[in-house]
């Protein structure tokens, strides 16, 4: 767990806040193709998404939002994964130790990859924490959130997974 990255990312939310014309003119929007992760720079085994509905979502050991979340992140996972959705999650720890020390108390069935220097998540402009994106089948966003509300977030990732698995 590094304070350092933790009060960076604290202050990177701030400016965000003052600052959100600006970055919302940059950040992916409903539609557009999100980033291929294959060339991202991140550690992990991505997995072939072609044709699938997917959930990307940038997480940390160390936040309480995206602790709560992994139960949900899992259970849909388990329930439409036969169906071609995927949930890839990408930690944003800066110890690999701190990520694996999470997941070896919360084990998961899903794909976790590790953005350790932030580079990607930067790029993308996450400015908070669990970031989420479900993506189409041609890999566009079709629902980008921030944050976690237990059901209420859940409600919304089923209403998109559903509606898009049905295409």
């Amino acid at each position: 767990m590094n304070t350092l990255f933790r009060n960076v990312l604290a202050a990177c939310a701030a400016v965000a806040v003052s600052l959100s014309a600006t970055l919302a003119a940059g950040a992916l929007k409903v539609g557009d193709p999100f980033p291929n992760l294959a060339t991202a720079g991140l550690e992990g085994a991505v997995p072939e998404m072609a044709n699938k509905v997917v959930l990307v979502d940038f997480w940390a050991s160390w936040c309480g939002p995206c602790k709560k979340s992994f139960p949900s992140l899992k259970e849909l996972h388990e329930k439409y994964g036969p169906a071609g959705f995927l949930v890839v999650a990408i930690s944003l720890d800066e110890e690999k130790a701190d990520m694996d020390a999470f997941l070896k108390k919360t084990p998961v069935p899903f794909t976790v990859l590790r953005d350790s220097t932030g580079k990607f998540a930067s790029a993308l402009q996450i400015d908070g924490i669990p970031a989420s994106f479900i993506l189409d089948g041609q890999g566009r966003v079709q629902l980008a959130h921030t944050g976690f509300d237990g059901d209420k977030t859940k409600k919304q990732y089923v209403a998109k997974i559903e509606a898009l698995l049905k295409k």
